[in-house]
């Protein structure tokens, strides 16, 4: 067993409760952050050369409210700090910089090409490089401290060679991972059985499924904080929604047609955050997934693209909201 007593619930609701509108100041890095030189595997071997085990590439916006928690909370807590600054290098990536940046495999790039080849839908997002200049991890959005300082532990420690973070994270405190107790139940999902093909006859609606468990935290607090607000049950309501106990044997027939149980496909998924919501289109296909800390006005973002099929008008989220801001204005 692994020594991280308290992992999987050791969160508050400071990590959850923010305001996720635009900041009106832009951020600035933290003054350890170490600027890229424009070719990453330069930046590894000076990284390697200090002492380091990899470095980390930072996806960022100047005025994310997510980016903002995690610097200040994630970043801001002593223990986290100072193990991320004994073991990366942080390199910061504005996701609509026109800088030149050479990856790892020599592959050459601008900031915002880089960040679209990386599927950046949401800032921050990381990928930990190991010693030999491998993408080895990746956390896509802002996770609460203990699941942060876990993710660095599971990458520094190389369990990535031989378990998923899921595994990892179930292993940490053996039946915690999987709890019973019931569902925060909606009148927007629909009941089971979980048959969710849309391999042979393609659907009408998107498809929006919530992964969650008993004894939830932060599924609770979604459903009892943005999921209250009439705005997003009116986007929900022009979807098919169903809601998947992991913890279960549920059977399923995911979208593709395959027939599993619901802790099963979980693992395929390889999922580690609850709540996570996959979104699928009317042929089955997953267009995007929502698998770390969510507020109003970033789930109604996401489920506005779904809906308006943003994702067959523009190359990523990102350019999608960002027309969608300068319609508004």
């Amino acid at each position: 067993m692994l020594l991280l007593p308290g992992l999987l619930f050791a969160a508050t609701d400071d990590s959850y409760a923010f305001d996720d509108t635009q900041l009106e100041e832009p951020l600035k890095y933290p003054d350890w952050f170490v600027l890229p030189s424009g070719d990453l595997g330069d930046d590894l071997e000076d990284a390697l050369a200090n002492g380091k085990q990899g470095i980390v590439v930072y996806f960022g916006q100047k005025r994310c409210s997510y980016c903002e928690q995690f610097l200040s909370i994630d970043l801001g807590t002593p223990d986290i700090k100072a193990y991320m600054q004994k073991n990366f290098d942080v390199l910061p990536i504005d996701i609509w910089g026109i800088e030149d940046i050479t990856d790892t495999d020599g592959n050459e790039y601008t900031e915002r090409d880089f960040s679209i080849k990386y599927e950046v839908n949401f800032t921050p997002s990381l990928i930990f490089y190991n010693r030999e200049g491998e993408k080895v991890f990746r956390l896509r959005g802002f996770y609460p401290p203990y699941k942060f300082r876990a993710a660095l532990k599971y990458v520094v420690g190389e369990f990535y060679k031989s378990e998923t973070f899921r595994e990892y994270l179930a292993r940490a405190e053996p039946g915690a991972f999987f709890q019973e107790g019931g569902l925060t139940e909606r009148d927007f999902f629909t009941p089971p059985p979980l048959e969710l093909s849309r391999k042979e006859k393609p659907a009408d609606k998107p498809l929006a499924v919530f992964l969650e468990q008993g004894n939830c935290h932060a599924c609770d607090l979604l459903h009892s904080g943005p999921l209250n607000d009439n705005s997003l049950i009116v986007e929900l309501e022009q979807m098919d929604v169903v809601q998947v106990n992991i913890a279960s044997n549920d059977a399923v027939t995911t979208p593709s047609g395959k027939k599993t149980t619901a802790r099963e496909w979980a693992d395929e998924l390889g999922i580690f955050h609850l709540p996570t919501i996959l979104f699928f289109d009317e042929k089955g296909s997953e267009v995007m997934r929502v698998d770390s800390i969510v507020q109003f006005y970033r789930m109604w973002g996401v489920l506005n693209y779904i809906n308006r099929r943003g994702y067959k008008e523009t190359i990523d989220y990102q350019l999608w909201r960002l027309k969608q801001r300068d319609v508004a204005e």
